[in-house]
């Protein structure tokens, strides 16, 4: 029978510090293995290593022995300020120990002499701190010439962020910066807000803001407003408002150039003497030219976007005309127009028809409204503008109100929180004639307190009828 190699008891454990049972291999705490700990070394007495005092060097400064005490009986210092040699900050030597007034601080300073150091038979040496030795004399000042700096750091060190140009957009977070044309800063990264995020625009008799919402990354809604004068001297006023289809490509451009498109093509065309009408059917034509230019792109500038979307840019667009006393309105998609008399107890009106599948049920008499946007269904659009577009079918109305009134133009960002004509007339401010544009602003507020789930975008028109006017609240003509 082997006998185990007996080892050493240990008093502690390495591994957590509790005193292990003797006789244990492992210890009951954490389980170390005390097997494992290497053989003490065998006991050697420890012995002191002393060192005899160095004799003092040749040329040493000679320190001044303290006094045991001074008069007023307490330990004196082991050194005075004015015990040891040496110069002040201008050069000058400090006053000799042994003149009393000297120690004690009174009296005059002894004339400037040279330090000696290294005893008495060394040389004098004048101690200099600013002493700037020539590279061939460092040696004989006793000084170390500074070395010159190194090119490679001045090559690689970090150069400062380039001031902006007069008139360059600077960043809003760190207020120094350059934004770039991806819209970050330059200097701090910070991503800058778009402009498009939100818009505001006021003419004399229209008003419209546009905002991006709560959920969106981006704002794909955009607008135009303006105003021409017809051929008889009297005034025009056009709004145009377009929904870019999210799960097109590039829809805020989509929405971008239908909205200005149709705005350029109204505005030339009203002065010529066109009837609005059929000015605002033109002008949905040439909006979706313009969107349709945009699926003309090579395809070799999108390969560079892997994540963009391959299908042909696309948008909704609507649009008001207010001329000769009539309301003109055209639409393709689900953007709508309503209409909200000034005097709150009249009927207000929706003048808009969706291009979307609820609106094909109800049409169809297979849904009541209500029934048809409740289902998840509802706001698939029938009718855009783009080149995927099944057929181009602008739609167009003519109304002649016989009192004043609102005209509400806008994205289903809005109306998806006011969906009837009574909740849009309730969620319009009374004083929305008078001050179109704060108006604006609330309905957009209105929607983003609802959830703000979409982009948000509406144009108000005050409609002010003329003394000779008559006729029904909304005819068709």
């Amino acid at each position: 029978m082997s006998q185990s190699h007996q080892q050493p008891a240990l008093s502690r454990c390495p591994g957590c510090e509790e005193p292990p049972v003797a006789g244990d291999l492992f210890c009951g705490v954490c389980g170390y293995d005390l097997s494992a700990v290497p053989a003490r070394p065998d006991d050697r007495p420890t012995m002191a290593i002393t060192v005899p005092p160095a004799a003092p060097a040749a040329g040493a400064v000679r320190w001044p022995a303290a006094e045991e005490t001074d008069s007023s009986d307490v330990p004196a210092p082991v050194v005075r300020p004015a015990d040891v040699p040496g110069t002040d900050s201008g050069g000058r030597p400090l006053a000799e120990p042994d003149t009393p007034d000297a120690v004690s601080g009174r009296g005059a300073a002894s004339p400037p002499e040279p330090v000696r150091a290294g005893g008495p038979e060394a040389e004098a040496v004048q101690v200099r701190h600013d002493d700037r030795a020539d590279p061939g004399g460092a040696e004989a000042s006793g000084d170390f010439a500074l070395a010159a700096p190194d090119p490679r750091a001045a090559e690689h060190a970090a150069a400062p962020a380039a001031a902006p140009a007069p008139g360059a957009k600077v960043c809003v977070a760190c207020h120094s910066g350059r934004v770039d044309p991806d819209g970050y800063c330059e200097n701090c990264g910070h991503a800058q807000p778009r402009e498009r995020d939100h818009m505001e625009q006021e003419l004399d008799a229209v008003a419209a803001v546009s905002d991006r919402g709560l959920r969106h990354h981006r704002n794909e809604d955009s607008f135009a407003v303006s105003s021409t004068a017809l051929p008889d001297g009297s005034a025009a006023v056009v709004a145009i408002v377009c929904d870019g289809v999210s799960s097109a490509s590039r829809p805020d451009e989509a929405s971008a150039a239908a909205a200005s498109a149709a705005n350029e093509a109204l505005l030339e065309s009203l002065p010529r003497g066109t009837h609005p009408q059929t000015a605002m059917h033109e002008a949905i034509v040439a909006a979706s030219e313009a969107v349709n230019a945009l699926a003309q792109e090579p395809t070799g500038a999108r390969e560079h976007d892997a994540h963009r979307h391959q299908n042909a840019p696309a948008c909704t667009l609507v649009g008001a005309i207010m001329a000769g006393g009539l309301l003109i309105v055209g639409w393709v998609g689900d953007s709508r127009v309503y209409w909200v008399p000034e005097d709150r107890t009249r009927p207000t009106a929706r003048l808009t028809e969706d291009d979307s599948w609820a609106a094909q049920m109800v049409a169809a008499g297979l849904m009541n409204e209500a029934e048809a946007y409740a289902d998840e269904r509802a706001h698939a659009i029938t009718g855009w503008l783009g080149a995927d577009a099944y057929e181009l079918e602008p739609h167009t109305a003519a109304f002649k109100p016989d009192r004043p009134g609102l005209v509400v133009v806008c994205t289903d960002g809005l109306w998806n929180y006011a969906e009837s004509a009574e909740e849009m007339a309730a969620a319009v401010p009374a004083d929305a004639q008078e001050q179109p544009l704060r108006a604006a602003q609330m309905l957009v507020g209105h929607a983003l307190d609802g959830g703000g789930h979409d982009n948000v975008t509406v144009a108000l028109l005050p409609f002010a009828v003329r003394p000779q006017g008559a006729g029904s609240a909304c005819d068709t003509v």
